[in-house]
């Protein structure tokens, strides 16, 4: 069995509102015809019945054109004025204003050329104040007229700037939407970069060194070559999982399990415990308070690890690095300094730095790296413990 495909939604509006315009230019057409039946003999004190067969052709045939005003405005007030003009030379008794109105407000609200609706407007006009002449109006009669037509244009005119300025800011909105849906998106791009040059960066390290230190010791000492190959395991298991959480956040449809909490200062000991199996020397002192922003949490760990994984990079593991975090002034303060010079330099991405950088600036904080006086590098950088 085939089901037929649903209509859309939008699709289904524009059907529904051009159904809406149609009933409504239907309806003005009869309105406008019946109200100049009455209107025009009223004018002169005469009934419907001194109306001629064909002055009511004539404004039936008006009337079906305003049908067509949203589309063809201009040839419509053409077809109007013609009539007024027969309507006059015929000598028929009043002025069938209603439908040059109507026509004159469509040509001021649908026209786009400026100078097309102007002429229009000056036609119009024209057409008015002959027939007001003709019919022998006062000169009070003849000026209201003219106001009553150039009035109508203006509206129509005013009607369609502000539809105009309205469909300018729906457009302005629609565009802010998707600019904002894009930054979102470049942002949490931006952001998964970081994670994966923070998870990687470091634990390669680990495992290279751990690797080129096996290899040294593999005939000498074979107990420590085991242990140097069990610290590499250990980092790429660290690496496979902090990756398949970043997987997992990525494709949340799929994945499958609960995704491990991100980083936090209290895995600031597993951390340097990985890294002084590496043979390196690290001295922490960690004073802050049990309960931190997420973000700041978050931040200094990867602040913390990626200054480490700079200090083995690009000193050594004998570079004896300290790091110390304590809350001061409202903020969170992280030092990590080394002794080294810099002897040792493994591959890297050469972003660290940037990175560190970037997530103090997101949290409103500042950040410093730089040579030493003694010797060594030194990184600080201040996380505000505020409201984010």
């Amino acid at each position: 069995m085939s089901v037929a495909p649903r209509e859309s939604a939008p699709a289904t509006l524009r059907s529904r509102i051009g159904l809406s315009q149609t009933l409504v230019d239907i309806a003005i057409a009869f309105a406008v015809f019946g109200a100049s039946v009455v209107n025009i003999p009223a004018q002169e004190g005469a009934g419907i019945s001194d109306i001629p067969v064909a002055g009511f052709l004539l404004l039936a045939i008006a009337s079906i054109a305003l049908f067509w005003r949203r589309t063809s405005s201009s040839a419509v007030l053409g077809v109007v004025l013609a009539m007024a003009v027969a309507w006059t030379t015929l000598g028929y008794l009043g002025n069938p204003v209603f439908h040059i109105l109507v026509a004159l407000y469509a040509v001021g609200r649908f026209v786009r050329d400026m100078r097309l609706s102007l002429a229009g407007l000056v036609a119009a006009i024209a057409v008015v104040g002959l027939g007001q002449v003709a019919d022998s109006d006062p000169s009070s009669d003849i000026v209201t007229g003219l106001v009553l037509t150039a009035l109508a244009w203006y509206v129509g005119r005013l009607v369609r700037s502000r539809a105009a300025a309205a469909r300018e800011r729906a457009e302005y909105l629609e565009w802010k939407r998707a600019a904002e849906a894009q930054q979102a998106i470049d942002d949490a791009r931006a952001g998964i970069a970081r994670e994966l040059h923070d998870v990687v960066a470091h634990n390669v390290s680990v495992m290279t060194v751990q690797a080129g230190v096996a290899r040294l010791v593999v005939t000498d000492d074979p107990e420590r070559a085991e242990e140097a190959i069990a610290a590499v395991e250990e980092a790429g298991r660290t690496t496979l999982d902090e990756l398949r959480h970043l997987l997992g956040v990525l494709r949340p449809d799929k994945a499958s399990g609960d995704l491990d909490p991100q980083p936090t200062l209290s895995q600031l000991h597993k951390l340097v415990d990985q890294l002084r199996r590496t043979g390196m020397s690290i001295s922490l002192a960690v004073d802050v308070p049990s309960e931190l922003p997420f973000r700041v949490n978050l931040f200094a760990y990867r602040i913390v690890q990626e200054a480490l994984t700079n200090v083995l990079k690009h000193a050594g593991v004998d570079a004896a690095p300290s790091v110390r975090l304590e809350e001061a002034d409202g903020q969170l303060e992280i030092e990590v300094t080394d002794t080294g010079t810099g002897a040792t330099s493994l591959p890297g991405s050469g972003q660290g730095l940037a990175g560190m950088q970037e997530r103090a600036s997101l949290l409103g904080g500042s950040f410093e790296a730089g040579p030493r006086p003694e010797g060594g590098y030194r990184v600080l950088a201040r996380l505000p413990l505020g409201d984010q």
